[in-house]
């Protein structure tokens, strides 16, 4: 019987969570930035 490869299964997870974190900033973001107006602040 093969043995496990625990450290291939640690960074599966650790890559899931990363890719999960990162859509949920993108789509934080996203929301952010449509509730922004687009008028530039302080004079140029």
């Amino acid at each position: 019987m093969a043995k496990p490869n625990y450290s291939f299964e640690k960074r599966q997870r650790e890559l899931a969570k990363k890719k999960k974190k990162d859509e949920k900033d993108a789509k934080k973001r996203a929301e952010r930035d449509a509730a922004k107006p687009d008028v530039p602040s302080g004079p140029e």
